[in-house]
């Protein structure tokens, strides 16, 4: 099928005029909640045999009130783009709850939750048109690295199976109106790959193309990513993509961030986002950062011109992406270089 170009132009064109403001932490604002297994069960999985608490995602289809809540909470307090609930709305990371007949609902659903809040605040505020990102996290397995120490040549997933399920994921979410997908919190760059090939082969499925997104995530000090690679390699394996953006989240908070993210903005020919935790976890796995603070470790991001989207990670909630929104406003985003600088060999 020929692919009918179809880009959604409004958020490409947005971003060449303002920093676009992400939403923040989904999973801390579900926490807020204190949710019960009948909460995520609802009535649709009464009776499955599974325990099903924990699985956010799952809260599409039994509590779309509570998700359209936080959609809502993030553009009000300024976002311009909120992600889907859908990091694991893949049939690879719902084999563990048995719940791999419901992955296309699930992202579908999520997705028109999404669009319907983007939509209403648009109207609201149309001088502020708001967006949805379509949600694609890594899966629970990855295609590079063996889980096994004693049989390093094992792989708990291959190459194919990534894309049959990334692309099921892909086609979903496009039904459901997303306006562009974000394969995010990538910390083994085959994966990423694997989604990437299975976007092309839902465009050509869809018969139209949308913004492709890539964020990546450093794991520690090294500035490396779990598969070994640096900022400026990860963008060297993505750069083959017509990416709308790359840009690295999660792991860090923004003032370990910054130096990786320089180097990523120092060679990358698409726009750069950044949306960091809110500061490193504490001894109880927590995010104490409060949102002036990070406020202020972001403004290294502006100050620098690094940057075209940020928004907020594990620990941030509408108060940061305010902070955040207030922060951006009137700053003008990083200039798409058309001839970046050349990674050195």
């Amino acid at each position: 099928m020929a692919i009918i170009s179809n880009m959604r132009p409004d958020i490409v064109q947005t971003s060449a005029h303002r920093i676009l403001v992400l939403d923040g932490a989904m999973g801390t604002m579900i926490q807020r909640h204190a949710l019960e297994e009948a909460d995520f069960r609802g009535e649709r999985f009464a009776d499955h045999p599974k325990p099903l608490k924990g699985n956010n995602d799952l809260l599409a289809l039994s509590r779309p009130d509570l998700l359209r809540g936080i959609h809502d909470a993030y553009f009000e307090a300024g976002a311009d783009i909120v992600e889907t609930n859908t990091f694991s709305s893949t049939t690879i990371a719902q084999a563990d709850y048995g719940l791999e007949d419901a992955v296309w609902d699930l992202n579908l659903v999520s997705a028109q939750i999404a669009r319907a809040s983007a939509d209403a605040w648009t109207a609201r505020t149309p001088d502020q048109p708001r967006f949805v990102a379509g949600s694609v996290g890594p899966t629970n397995r990855t295609a590079s690295m063996s889980p096994d120490v004693n049989d390093p040549g094992y792989r708990a997933v291959t190459f194919r199976t990534l894309v049959d399920a990334y692309r099921q994921q892909m086609e979903a979410l496009m039904e459901g109106g997303v306006d562009a997908l974000l394969i995010e919190t990538v910390f083994d760059t085959l994966n990423a790959k694997a989604a990437l090939f299975a976007a092309e082969e839902a465009f050509d499925l869809q018969g139209r193309r949308i913004p492709i997104m890539v964020s990546g995530t450093i794991t520690d000090a090294s500035g490396r990513t779990l598969s070994g690679q640096t900022a400026e390699a990860f963008w060297v394996s993505m750069s083959h993509a017509p990416l709308f953006s790359i840009g690295l989240n999660c792991a860090l908070g923004a003032a370990q961030l910054t130096p990786h993210l320089e180097a990523l903005s120092n060679v990358a020919s698409c726009g750069i986002s950044a949306h960091p935790n809110a500061g490193l976890p504490n001894e109880m796995g927590e995010y104490d950062q409060d949102p002036d603070a990070m406020a202020t470790q972001l403004q290294t991001f502006l100050d620098k011109g690094l940057v075209n989207i940020l928004g907020g990670c594990c620990g941030t909630t509408p108060d940061h992406i305010r902070a955040i929104a207030e922060l951006v406003h009137g700053r003008k985003p990083r200039p798409i270089p058309s001839d970046p600088n050349p990674i050195s060999a």
